[in-house]
């Protein structure tokens, strides 16, 4: 069954979901990016719950012309003037007054969701409310969705990827330097505008599938998820896109299979699984390749502490040591060194020897900084210096 939804095999209903979900969450994965990395994203939470005033005022606005308030454009729009007004309220907040920017936050966010429940009560309360289904707005609604809407979701979508292409550039620089940006005559506070209203674009089309109260997920949390994987703004982009595709489209088949199931809420799920397969296995940045890299610094400590020992005739009685040089061949299973055992000592304890000269001597300050015991000293210094410092060694015999 779930086999059939991905291959778009549930009918016309389920393919518009599934194709409208995956365009905005391209868009929101490549618009996140972004905020992400100009640490705006509690700004798209203002944001979004920001439109839920202009949903009911959009309705009633249009009930009051003579037509029946669903209209999905109508509704967009409202919610797009409303939420263009509380990022200006958090702008103004954060440039004009002494708030700190999570306090604006903070105030325009609970003030505008508030404002918008009170309009949604008064809203159930009309003849013509009654059957309006503005909650859907909270969490999504995606149950008869409309070719036409399904389109203005697509479209909406596409023209807000396209922006964000087309400003990538700037928006970059000012995420990761504003203070240079504005030194090349840019200007940081319209390009900051237009991140936040790119987002706020991608908040209002994204109402009816995900709702305002999980949008701000679909915003953040491919981003992260992209950023376990790379170092580079482009690649980041556009792993966070098709992240941001692949969860929302995943999402809305299996919120297609299962019976009542919100679309919203299980894309922000099947996102969220997403981040934390990076979190576990990313190459780099994972939880598993962090153990990794633990494990094997751990055992080259052994290993050096261990061939120490071994150079200085002293007994090794920490059992990861001893496995370890025996995995290396260095000592047998009654714990004598070998011949390669003894050689690699010999040498463990000639290096020792030899740092301690390079730590001491001030001409080599920029080697010995880069002492941390493990080093071999071949990387750091040339065959003409290693030689130099075998000079120092007394007694001669230590060369040996």
């Amino acid at each position: 069954m779930f086999w059939q939804a991905v291959t778009l095999q549930l009918g016309y209903n389920a393919t518009l979901v599934m194709l409208g979900a995956a365009c905005l969450g391209v868009a929101a994965g490549v618009t996140g990016t972004f905020l992400f990395l100009r640490k705006r994203a509690l700004v798209s939470d203002a944001i979004s719950h920001a439109t839920l005033p202009g949903v009911g005022l959009a309705f009633m606005l249009m009930v009051a012309l003579g037509g029946d308030g669903r209209n999905l454009i109508g509704l967009l729009l409202g919610s797009a003037v409303s939420a263009g007004i509380g990022l200006l309220c958090v702008n103004w907040l954060t440039r004009r007054t002494r708030l700190a920017e999570d306090a604006a936050i903070g105030a325009v966010l609970s003030v505008f969701f508030g404002f918008g429940i009170v309009l949604l009560t008064v809203i159930q309360t009309m003849s013509s409310g009654r059957q309006a289904g503005l909650e859907g707005f909270l969490l999504g609604s995606t149950a008869g969705m409309l070719w036409n809407e399904a389109m203005v979701i697509a479209l909406g979508g596409a023209v807000t990827l396209a922006l964000v292409v087309a400003l990538r550039r700037p928006m970059t620089l000012v995420a990761f330097d504003p203070e240079y940006a504005a030194a090349t005559g840019r200007n940081v506070a319209q390009i900051d505008l237009a991140i936040m209203g790119l987002a706020m674009a991608v908040t209002v089309i994204g109402l009816k599938i995900v709702g305002l109260i999980l949008i701000v997920a679909m915003l953040i949390i491919p981003p992260v998820t992209a950023r376990f994987w790379t170092d580079r703004t482009d690649t980041m982009v556009v792993i966070s896109g098709a992240a941001g595709g692949l969860a929302a489209y995943l999402g809305a088949a299996w919120s297609a299979v299962v019976p009542s199931m919100p679309t919203g809420p299980i894309i922000v799920l099947v996102s969220f699984a997403g981040f934390v397969v990076s979190l576990l296995l990313a190459p780099n940045r994972g939880v598993l390749a962090a153990v990794l890299r633990h494990r094997r610094f751990q055992a080259r400590v052994h290993l050096r502490q261990g061939l120490l020992a071994l150079a200085q005739g002293q007994p090794i009685y920490e059992r990861y040591t001893s496995r370890i040089l025996q995995r290396a061949g260095l000592v047998s299973a009654d714990g004598v060194a070998t011949e390669a055992g003894r050689a690699r000592a010999a040498k463990a304890l000639l290096d020792e020897k030899r740092w301690e000269i390079v730590r001491a001597d001030q001409a080599m300050e920029g080697a010995a900084a880069l002492y941390d015991g493990m080093r071999a000293l071949e990387t750091v210094l040339t065959v003409d210096q290693i030689a130099e410092v075998d000079a120092k060694l007394a007694p001669p015999e230590a060369l040996a």
